[in-house]
């Protein structure tokens, strides 16, 4: 064989090998594939539309089109158990490619109604006592994804709201009992809390109707404050949390930037669009053939502070400057 044809001869298998993976990758992206999405809130809300548009976009990015190449069934369930157990069954009855979910009750109800079909979450914390998985790094099984809050930040808000309100000595953690983070939250809390002179009470409510009835007891002493856990329950009641902390004169902080920007004094938590873009990603690599059980759960980087004047004047507080230079945003 002459030189020119050996050249030849490797130079195109050379081009087929290369070519074989983007061309993989062509038909993977061509034909249909579907999501399940199960949010743990209500589709009419601002804050989840802008959250699933994020979503969407950068599944755009990478290279999913819904109609095109997808087909994205969705459910809100707020913070029912009933809706939310339905939902999970009635997505999983589809059998998606992957289903994506947000908050610990929503990934506890699907994995109750599959451990084969690839879950990817937000919005969750402490994945391992809340018996997810037993290893955050090699998660195994069919389940992988990023989390908002490990359970030490409960010691921060308390820290952080000591900043704002120095004159608070009893400290509400505001949370639904049966979801094991939020448990977490308030035993970190309680640590924290020694130092500081300060005790903390745990304040478990169901419903909206029991965090008005819970916060207007827990107001009936002196020097109170409260800290909002991360829930269903709590982020679609923010409104009467932050209406119910002006009217009773309680400082309080909040889990993520809706809340300030409800009229809650002090959030600080991760950006939650940046999170569910990384999670857009993690879907991209299972719809290409990745396993989520070999997709390591991301933890939370960076934090934002967001602090609002105009509810720490209604409250009578003065925001230290030191404070306000270490805020991520001021709203006035």
């Amino acid at each position: 064989m002459k030189r020119r044809e050996v050249i030849a001869l490797f130079g195109g298998a050379a081009a087929s090998v290369l070519l074989r993976p983007l061309c993989a990758d062509a038909q993977q992206t061509d034909r249909m594939r579907r999501i399940g999405v199960i949010m743990g809130f209500s589709a009419e809300d601002e804050v989840w539309q802008a959250y699933l548009a994020t979503f969407k976009g950068r599944l755009q990015e990478l290279g999913w089109t819904e109609g095109r190449n997808l087909r994205i069934d969705y459910r809100f369930t707020g913070a029912s158990t009933e809706r939310t157990r339905a939902a999970a069954e009635e997505i999983v009855a589809r059998a998606p490619d992957v289903i994506f979910v947000s908050t610990n009750p929503v990934v506890s109800a699907v994995l109750q109604a599959t451990h084969t079909l690839p879950i990817v979450f937000t919005w969750v914390s402490d994945s391992v006592g809340s018996g997810y998985m037993t290893n955050l790094a090699h998660p195994g099984g069919n389940i992988t994804g990023f989390h908002n809050f490990e359970p030490a930040i409960g010691g921060k808000w308390l820290q952080l709201l000591n900043e704002v309100a120095p004159a608070v000595r009893r400290v509400a953690v505001l949370h639904v009992p049966e979801i094991v983070a939020n448990v977490a939250f308030i035993r970190t809390a309680e640590v924290a809390a020694k130092p500081l002179g300060m005790t903390v009470t745990a304040a478990g409510v169901r419903d909206t109707a029991d965090i008005d009835r819970v916060l207007t007891e827990f107001a009936r002493e002196p020097n109170g404050g409260f800290i909002v856990t991360p829930s269903p329950l709590t982020a679609t009641s923010r409104n009467v949390i932050t209406a119910a902390a002006a009217r009773l004169g309680l400082p309080a902080i909040y889990p993520f930037r809706f809340y300030a920007a409800s009229g809650g004094l002090i959030s600080y938590g991760v950006d939650q669009l940046e999170t569910v873009r990384e999670a857009a990603s993690y879907v991209d690599r299972i719809l290409r053939g990745a396993s989520p059980g070999d997709l390591p759960v991301q933890l939370p980087t960076q934090y934002q502070l967001v602090i609002n004047l105009k509810t720490a004047k209604v409250l009578g507080l003065t925001v230290p400057e030191l404070f306000l230079q270490r805020a991520d945003e001021v709203i006035e």
